[in-house]
């Protein structure tokens, strides 16, 4: 059960402030307490918290991006 939040701002000059995202994100602490991960670029701003599961083959570790940094989601 992990846990994922966002801030989209319309003005593209309104930057997503990390502190913001951090706030969010730890108020969905009891959706998963074992790790947390952020991503802000310009407005746009990802959060997750990350519940461990024991079986997966990857670190699990989130927002996650493509090769080359263009794509990122939760």
């Amino acid at each position: 059960m992990c846990g994922i939040a966002g801030i989209l701002n319309c003005e593209p000059e309104r930057r997503a402030e990390r502190a913001t995202l951090e706030a969010m994100i730890h108020s969905l602490r009891h959706r998963g307490p074992d790790g947390f991960g952020f991503f802000a670029d310009g407005p746009v701003g990802l959060a997750h918290a990350r519940l461990s599961i024991i079986d997966l083959t990857t670190s699990g570790d989130q927002p996650m991006t493509n090769e080359d940094g263009s794509i990122w989601v939760v």
